[in-house]
């Protein structure tokens, strides 16, 4: 049987062990997770999907469809916006099923579970409309590209793709001093007509609290509003922008002026000043602190190990913020491989590793997965806060959750062939030394392999990352 660092790499740092994969990471499981760390190809079967260019344009059509007909009272209009929001849809449906393909067959588990954590930690949610396309966009086109690289890179990437600026209402931000707001003043005065546009913090707010330093860490109101006012401008436009991101800095939405961040006055003109306080906020030492304990938590435990955390943070400002660095302290630190380490699984997180366990990948089975998360409380991108899904068992693991994960594991069973594979062997593949004596023995008394992988997936043992 493999050992027991070796389940504790594929299961907790990585996404669930398929039948084989424990053998494979034996006998250097930190080796294994190290390798991980590098540079990677994009997975091919996000060949070819719509850019955020793409689906931002396809938005702003329907948008001018739906007016349309809703004026024109047209059955023809009406028909023809219809059918064009069904096709946008099918497009979603279409990149989310890749996104769960892709993570089921995945053989670099850790750096997909890396991908998932920092989409949880930068979190958009699909039921505001208006950010509904771009969740799984900018976890493909801002975060997977750089997982493995420098924080400060990863945090200016998400925070000018077009699924936050929306998300957070950036897009429309206006400085109160700047030329768009100044004309826009002068014509209200001329016509008596048009809104007024001004300054929105949720942006500001979320990277401080949120995304760098942390709720705790002493920033103030008047540090928000001056962040704010340092990335008005920050906006989106499928035809003037990045050909990919759709990004666009508009200057003539920018507040003029030196902002004063967190202790720091920022003298550069236009777009420059944003990217220079987010250069600041991803190596400053709160923010090293704040993430650290994120990693740590959804790593090694729910209060993970305060000198771990330390130790990671150190890292963080060692390298400059360099995010393999930090991964390498976390993995090779003997707190992170204790007995006692382990994570109570999300709704994902089981979904996930019961497809692996059961070598289930038919996009049926992801289709019914995907239902299954839904039901169990992790819809898919929804996690309907900025602050992302809860990483702690008090989250997850109440009396109805675990009701319904009883429930789940006996509709993933049904799904499994009779193939002659045994319940004991597939527990054995999947848990490793994790698989206690009662869950065997249970598994070797099923009458079927169904109802056997239906002990397996409900049974205590799997519900935790060991």
């Amino acid at each position: 049987m493999a050992t027991r660092e070796a389940g504790t790499a594929a299961n907790r740092f990585g996404l669930g062990a398929r039948p084989g994969d424990l053998q494979r990471i034996d006998p250097d499981p930190r080796s294994w997770l190290r390798a991980q760390l590098g540079p990677a190809p994009a997975p091919a079967a996000f060949a070819g999907l719509p850019t955020s260019a793409d689906y931002l344009g396809q938005y702003r059509r329907l948008q001018q469809q739906r007016r349309q007909a809703r004026q024109s009272g047209d059955a023809d209009a009406k028909a023809a916006q219809m059918q064009s929001a069904r096709l946008v849809r099918q497009g979603l449906e279409r990149e989310l099923q890749l996104r769960q393909q892709v993570a089921v067959g995945a053989d670099d588990g850790f750096r997909e579970r890396l991908v998932r954590f920092w989409s949880n930690h930068f979190a958009i949610s699909v039921d505001k409309r208006v950010a509904a396309l771009f969740a799984a966009p900018m976890e493909r086109e801002a975060i997977r590209p750089h997982v493995n690289g420098r924080f400060a890179d990863l945090l200016l990437a998400v925070e000018r793709h077009p699924g936050m600026l929306l998300y957070l209402d950036n897009a429309q931000s206006v400085g109160a001093d700047s030329r768009a707001a100044q004309q826009a003043e002068r014509r209200r005065q001329r016509t008596g007509q048009g809104p007024r546009r001004g300054l929105n913090e949720n942006l500001a707010r979320e990277i401080l609290e949120l995304h760098t330093l942390g709720v705790d860490a002493g920033y103030s109101q008047q540090d928000v509003t001056e962040f704010a006012r340092a990335i008005t401008g920050w906006s989106v436009d499928p035809e003037a922008g990045d050909r990919t991101t759709a990004f666009l800095f508009r200057a003539a939405a920018h507040e003029p002026g030196a902002r004063r961040v967190f202790g720091k006055t920022y003298r550069q003109d236009g777009e420059a000043q944003g990217v220079a306080i987010l250069h600041d906020l991803a190596v400053h030492p709160a923010t090293a602190r704040h993430v650290s304990t994120k990693l740590a938590r959804h790593f090694v435990g729910d209060d993970p190990p305060p000198a771990l955390v330390q130790r990671m943070a150190r890292a963080w400002l060692d390298s400059g913020g360099d995010l393999p660095q930090v991964y390498r302290v976390l993995v090779e630190d003997p707190a992170a491989w204790q007995p006692g380490a382990r994570k109570f699984k999300t709704p994902d997180d089981f979904c996930l590793s019961a497809l692996r366990a059961c070598g289930l990948g038919a996009e049926s089975d992801l289709a019914l997965a995907q239902r299954l998360q839904a039901l169990l409380g992790q819809p898919l991108f929804q996690p309907r806060s900025p602050a992302g899904f809860g990483d702690v068992a008090a989250d997850w693991g109440g009396p109805d959750a675990l009701f319904k994960r009883v429930q789940a594991a006996q509709a993933l069973a049904t799904r499994l062939p009779d193939t002659g594979t045994t319940p004991l062997a597939l527990g054995q593949a999947a848990l490793g030394a994790a698989l206690d004596a009662q869950t065997a023995t249970a598994l070797r008394r099923a009458e079927s392999i169904q109802q056997g992988v239906a002990l397996l997936l409900a049974s205590p043992a799997f519900q935790w990352r060991t």
